[in-house]
């Protein structure tokens, strides 16, 4: 495990996995697996995702990751009543004993990513054994710990990578030993995704799983507001107590390199044509009369180059790039790595959003981030808003940020594909 920089890793062991009870759907409770599985939370488009999702089966589980109430105090008792209902009818059973799950995931195109689900102990970023690589918003770390507290689980695991060594005892190999047997269960989503999901009880694997892992660390890869969550949560709680551990995927990607997309930004109650005056001088903006596919590889292709960013909403697509050096020494803070001040969302934060559009990062009735690139075009020209389309960053930057202890600003990048929401949940009460 790489402790450079944080000697407090040296004295206590790497990531602690822990089996756990997993709570599951019955599927002869429910119309299929299938149907009641979302999207993590973050990446729901609301409201059409979230209204589909809600349609697909009453027992959706975007029932209990997304409730719907008028206040946020009736939406997360909304979920803990679903929740107690669903547990009392046997719509959600709990494992007979304690485990691990192998879970994953394949689409059409030949990816496949398998990974193990565990109840991880939490750390502080200071031990260096889980490594965060954005900041969090405060009021949506603060949504989620409310729903927490109320549900008491961990309604969907957060992903996280690590680099494994290839040893013969190592995870994978245990992993890819699993998945040759039958599954404990199987679905295929409507994304074109298929999943299915092994549970590990016998001692020795799950003792070779555990002495592995103890001697690596973690990146998170998604689920940032979630890991801030489990934190909070445990700071509550005395320790010892079932809030030192959170429910977490974790990724060799050494062996299943995952995808890395970017996450764009909605402005709303901005259009295009305003947010485009107010780059004259300070950024080249292009026009360009193209389909979308064609508008990201020109975007790709000026990233290479430096900053770049496509603004759209107007029927069109506006290609932004080459800005003002003078303005990038005003407002961006020269006290980073060379490596975060010329990020690609350093300069929309630190440069558009707070010094040009005077938009606040972390006001949802201002802007809205949205993993779908598409969906965010629509949305700004449905509702007369600015999207703002990002280029992906490369995992090596930002797992070399995060060693360094640097974070990158707020929902920089989306790894994937995500574990589904709903195939198993884990309950603090168990």
């Amino acid at each position: 495990m790489n402790t450079a920089g944080h000697p407090e890793a040296t004295e206590r062991r790497g990531l602690e996995l822990t089996p756990f009870r997993g709570l599951r759907y019955d599927p002869d409770r429910v119309g299929s697996l299938a149907a009641v599985t979302s999207p993590p939370y973050d990446v729901v488009v609301r409201p059409d995702g979230l209204h589909h999702l809600q349609d697909a089966d009453p027992h959706n589980i975007v029932r209990l990751i997304l409730p719907q109430a008028t206040t946020p105090s009736a939406r997360n008792e909304q979920a803990a009543d679903t929740l107690r209902r669903w547990l009392s009818e046997g719509v959600l059973t709990t494992d007979p004993e304690p485990g691990l799950y192998v879970y994953e995931q394949r689409d059409g195109d030949g990816l496949l990513q398998r990974g193990v689900i565990g109840a991880l102990r939490l750390s502080d970023p200071s031990e260096g054994v889980v490594l965060p690589h954005e900041d969090v918003m405060p009021h949506v770390v603060a949504d989620r710990a409310a729903l927490m507290r109320a549900t008491s689980a961990n309604l969907e695991p957060l992903l996280l990578t690590y680099r494994g060594n290839g040893t013969p005892a190592d995870t994978t190999t245990v992993v890819e030993r699993i998945a040759e047997a039958p599954a404990l269960l199987s679905t295929t989503t409507e994304d074109g995704y298929s999943h299915r999901l092994w549970s590990v009880t016998d001692p020795t694997d799950l003792g070779r799983i555990q002495q592995d892992l103890a001697h690596h660390q973690a990146l998170i890869a998604d689920g940032h507001h979630r890991w801030a969550t489990y934190r909070r949560l445990r700071a509550e709680h005395p320790s010892p107590s079932p809030w030192d551990y959170g429910l977490v995927l974790l990724v060799d990607t050494a062996r299943y390199p995952l995808r890395v997309r970017a996450i764009h930004r909605l402005l709303h109650g901005v259009p295009v044509a305003d947010a485009l005056s107010s780059l004259d001088g300070l950024f080249r903006v292009q026009h360009l009369e193209v389909p979308l596919q064609e508008a990201l590889e020109a975007l790709a292709d000026a990233a290479c180059a430096g900053n770049a960013f496509l603004l759209a909403g107007d029927g069109a697509f506006h290609l932004v790039d080459h800005p003002d050096p003078d303005l990038l020494a005003r407002t961006i803070p020269a006290d980073h790595p060379a490596a975060w001040r010329t990020l690609d969302a350093t300069v929309l934060h630190a440069t558009l959003l707070d010094h040009v559009w005077l938009i606040p990062e972390d006001d949802p009735a201002r802007i809205a981030y949205i993993h779908d690139t598409a969906a965010t075009v629509r949305k700004a020209e449905r509702d007369g808003g600015t999207a703002v389309l990002m280029h992906p960053v490369r995992e090596e930057v930002v797992r070399d940020l995060a060693r360094q202890g640097v974070t990158m600003p707020r929902k920089s990048t989306s790894f994937g594909p995500k574990p589904a929401s709903g195939l198993v949940l884990r309950a603090l009460d168990v």
